[in-house]
């Protein structure tokens, strides 16, 4: 779904929801008390600025007896948007590339997180979300993994700080499984991978995401990512230049061997840290 019919959709979503709300003699504060957000809040749902969780669309359908009506086009809308409209168009592209080159300055690459690190980062981010709501988001994620599965897989190389490594993201169990993960990805030859360390200091594209995609038939792009944003671009002077950060990071890191040798290494101290083995 397109963002423009994407946002019609939602519009429709408010429309429905105001006219349905005026039908019941209610008014947006009386609404918002009975579904515990504010008026100003319905007002919003109904103007399509703020999209509803979807425990607030049930409260809807129970206030309004709109028989489930708006927990039904919440998931529809939910299910066809998938992503950010930020990250809409690189995780299509992500599916057609030959070769997937990836500069992670603080976190494990969705492509190689565990389901229990995912989790962690999505309540980090929405600690008042509902367990339905973090559980889409992490089988969503999981999901775009399954291309590292298909025999004609992408090429993928990632980069990643050892800040990656070394910050405790969930429990050290959490910790020890998802760089036991990445160690496999690396056994299995499914994801080439290098650490650069915290003794390289100072170095290009520091604390920003990076991703070079090729492909068979088409130019190469570079998508970065800021706070709830991201760029995607194919002009060849931004990607011949995100190229020559890549190599300048690829330069500075571990060989894949010693790179290989502390993630499992530190995966053992987590362990150790657990008690467990």
């Amino acid at each position: 779904m397109a963002n423009g019919s994407r946002q019609a959709a939602w519009e429709f979503f408010g429309t429905e929801l105001k006219r349905r709300r005026e039908d019941a003699g209610i008014t947006q504060v009386e609404l918002g008390a009975r579904v515990f957000v504010s008026g100003g809040y319905i007002g919003q749902f109904e103007q399509a600025i703020r999209k509803p969780q979807l425990d607030v669309a049930q409260r809807i359908d129970e206030t309004l007896k709109t028989d489930g009506f708006f927990e039904r086009l919440w998931r529809k809308l939910i299910k066809e948007q998938r992503f950010a409209d930020y990250f809409a168009h690189t995780a299509e592209l992500e599916r057609l590339a030959t070769g997937i080159y990836e500069w992670a300055p603080a976190v494990v690459p969705g492509l190689l997180q565990t389901r229990e690190y995912a989790r962690a980062i999505y309540l980090s981010h929405n600690p008042l979300a509902t367990d339905e709501w973090i559980d889409d988001m992490v089988n969503l994620r999981l999901d775009r993994a399954k291309i590292l599965k298909d025999a004609a897989r992408p090429v993928y190389w990632v980069l990643m700080h050892e800040a990656v490594l070394r910050t405790p993201v969930g429990s050290e169990d959490v910790m020890a499984e998802q760089l036991d993960h990445l160690a496999e990805m690396v056994r299995s030859r499914t994801a080439l991978m290098q650490v650069l360390p915290f003794a390289a200091g100072a170095h290009p594209h520091m604390g920003k995401l990076m991703l070079l995609h090729e492909f068979e038939d088409a130019p190469p792009t570079v998508y970065t990512e800021g706070v709830n944003s991201g760029s995607l671009l194919d002009d060849p002077a931004a990607v011949k230049g995100a190229r020559g950060a890549y190599d300048l990071l690829r330069a500075d890191a571990l060989s894949r061997k010693a790179s290989l040798d502390m993630i499992e290494a530190t995966a053992e101290g987590y362990r150790a840290c657990a008690g467990t083995t």
